[in-house]
């Protein structure tokens, strides 16, 4: 593994900061036991400090005491348009393309309510993101699901056929796209973005393309949704941010890139109604910060540490937990394991399960929220040490031939 120049060995405690991978327990009535600490392995938030480029930033625009009403600077709109060429290959975005958003989700929200009527139904691939679940839901649409399917090599693929046949039954003019996929860890490769948005046009359907984890790529390259073609380039509104990359939820704030003039009138129009949609001024130095050539140094450190977090676990699970099932994540920091059948071998659940884990202080997620059956998603984002020491705590006291779950 390289030398660092940055910090991803130090675990910070985070107890009394309010912040909920740390203080929060995820399954009801599950609480670690005496003995042992908790290691946070569930909601997308990494325990890293983030890159000196982003506090230093912030420090800066700090120093200068008064926080009023402001406009996006230049010098933000720059930072993006630099970012997406060196790290995507964009070429011709331009300021007037690019929006503020108050979180991705909340721009879900609006191009929802954009692009279609309460009632009508929304295309998205299952397992499913559960806020995307949560966000559409609550704006009155329907959700209709196409699943990935595994293919001979475990290797998870859109199912073109189902996704043309429910676009068709259920008259959709609407699919939220996730790319790279979360949960299942996906980065498409062109030819299945080619492919996908082939069948996005035939129906004349609109796409929101979800890329908030563009930045975290594990293996292969990241390909903008938008880059495909020009039809993609004007059909798509696509979400972005510096929340995950830079573990900055708690500062809020994300970007859309929008380029045909229709679409972008009709997206600034309905985040409009709410008045909501103002960027903290924080925020928009954090991201000019991430955006640096620093920032830059930074991910790519953090993803060597990722990739060997990564790698770490994936021989682990398939080398100590027979019966659980994995597929090595391309992107996002995330696992999703695949816990059926090692369930049914043993007559357990997934609640015993889950609490069993959460017993020894190893805090992961009820996948079933994401569509899972019978799924676990783990959080991969941590020093590589606390990962090991969790995955010895699951081996020795949960999925040890010899444990009693009782």
């Amino acid at each position: 593994m390289m030398n660092h120049r940055f910090d991803f060995t130090t675990m910070y405690d985070r107890s009394g900061t309010g912040a909920i991978a740390a203080e929060m327990i995820p399954v009801s009535g599950a609480m670690p036991e005496a003995g042992f600490s908790r290691i946070p392995m569930w909601v997308a938030d990494m325990n890293f400090a983030t890159a000196p480029a982003v506090t230093e930033a912030v420090q800066k625009r700090l120093s200068h005491p008064l926080f009023g009403y402001f406009e996006l600077s230049p010098a933000y709109f720059a930072a993006i348009i630099r970012w997406q060429r060196e790290r995507n290959g964009v070429t011709g975005l331009m300021p007037e393309h690019i929006g503020y958003e108050n979180g991705v989700l909340g721009g879900v929200v609006s191009a929802v309510q954009a692009l279609t009527s309460p009632g009508e139904a929304v295309l998205i691939h299952a397992p499913t993101y559960i806020g995307f679940t949560h966000a559409i839901e609550g704006c009155g649409r329907r959700i209709v699901l196409s699943e990935l399917r595994q293919d001979e090599k475990g290797i998870w693929r859109m199912d073109y056929a189902d996704m043309e046949k429910k676009l068709r039954e259920n008259r959709i003019c609407l699919a939220v796209f996730c790319n790279p996929h979360n949960p299942m860890g996906r980065v498409w490769s062109r030819e299945e973005l080619e492919k996908a948005m082939e069948v996005y046009r035939n129906a004349g359907c609109y796409v929101i393309s979800d890329e908030i984890w563009a930045d975290v790529i594990l293996s292969g390259r990241h390909i903008p949704l938008q880059s495909i073609s020009e039809d993609a380039k004007n059909r798509t509104v696509a979400f972005y941010a510096v929340t995950k990359t830079f573990n900055l939820a708690g500062l809020v704030g994300s970007y859309h890139i929008v380029y045909d003039g229709y679409l972008r009138d009709r997206l600034a129009a309905a985040s409009a109604v709410s008045s909501y949609n103002h960027a903290n001024v924080l925020s928009a130095a954090a991201l000019e910060g991430a955006y640096s050539e620093d920032g830059e140094a930074w991910v790519d450190e953090l993803l060597e540490v990722l990739r060997e977090n990564r790698d770490y676990a994936v021989r682990f699970i398939r080398e100590h937990f027979e019966g659980v099932e994995i597929s090595a994540a391309e992107g996002t920091y995330m696992l999703f394991l695949d816990c059926t059948k090692w369930c049914a071998d043993r007559g357990m659940t997934l609640d015993e399960l889950l609490r069993a884990g959460i017993r020894v202080g190893v805090i992961w997620q009820d996948g079933r929220p994401f569509h899972g059956p019978c799924h676990i998603r783990m959080n991969l984002a941590l020093p590589t040490a606390a990962v090991r020491e969790a995955f010895g705590r699951l081996d020795k006291y949960v999925f040890g031939k010899d444990q009693n779950h009782a």
